[in-house]
């Protein structure tokens, strides 16, 4: 199925599939997926429970900034291998240079400079992990944004749209999406929700990222839907459970996740 139009065949499917809210705690709510108990950790029931009692922040979408050009900026330097402390450090240190200020034109130079410099951390000095990488993604996307015409009632295309930026995958052009859009219609997929995934026999385990995102993408928001929670709540809640407690979580559940 194409990965531009799920909305129609997912609400077609829930109509037809819909099941109460207080599901049976063996009831399959997708082929393999058991809904379980809430105190079972890491089935479909706990991330419902977690998704009606997590704190509003936990909730909040992992930036909300003030213009398009400082979404892409805060994503482009999150992502793999930067943890979301040395990313939001960064990012507010680019802020305050005026990196993502409208009209700006900071050189590939400059930005590299400011990758470079250690930033204060709870106390300690962090480098950046890609100043190289990075510096150069982020000047061309702040060239190339203001020249892309953006479909912002569609946020499958506007997805699309950024993801032709330089170094922005499906996770990422997804991330933007769903702050930028306050959307349901994507979701964020990483190796922790990935986990999570794995966990109730959601995802098939030979499933891997970024090859099968559009299929691994299609079930999440199918999931959600069936749950009758935001897919947008469920994946924010998910990745700050397994990148917080995901190696307790798993070994407590008595599961084993590659």
């Amino acid at each position: 199925m194409s990965n531009l139009r799920y909305q129609e065949w997912s609400d077609e499917y829930c109509v037809q599939h819909r099941l109460p809210i207080d599901f049976d705690p063996n009831e399959e709510i997708l082929p393999g997926v058991r809904y379980g108990q809430p105190d079972e950790l890491l089935t479909p029931a706990y991330w419902v429970m977690r998704c009606k009692v997590a704190q509003s922040s936990e909730k909040s979408f992992v930036s909300q900034h003030g213009s398009l050009r400082e979404e892409v900026g805060f994503c482009l330097l999150g992502g793999y291998g930067v943890t979301l402390e040395v990313a939001d450090a960064f990012f507010q240190f680019l802020k305050k240079q005026g990196v993502f200020r409208d009209g700006a034109e900071t050189s590939r130079h400059d930005i590299l400079r400011m990758l470079l410099t250690p930033i204060d951390i709870d106390g300690s000095p962090r480098k950046y992990r890609f100043p190289q990488q990075r510096a150069h993604r982020l000047h061309e996307a702040m060239q190339r944004l203001d020249s892309l015409t953006l479909e912002l009632k569609d946020p499958v295309q506007f997805r699309d749209q950024i993801q032709s930026l330089n170094g922005v995958g499906p996770k990422t052009a997804s991330w933007i999406a769903r702050n930028w859009l306050d959307t349901d219609n994507v979701a964020i997929l990483d190796i922790h929700v990935l986990r999570a995934g794995w966990a109730i026999n959601l995802f098939d385990l030979k499933c891997k990222l970024p090859q099968d995102y559009s299929k691994l993408e299609y079930k999440f928001i199918v999931f959600a839907k069936t749950l009758q929670v935001r897919a947008s709540e469920l994946d924010a809640i998910m990745w700050s459970d397994m990148r917080k407690f995901g190696s307790r979580l798993v070994r407590e559940a008595k599961l084993t996740i590659c």
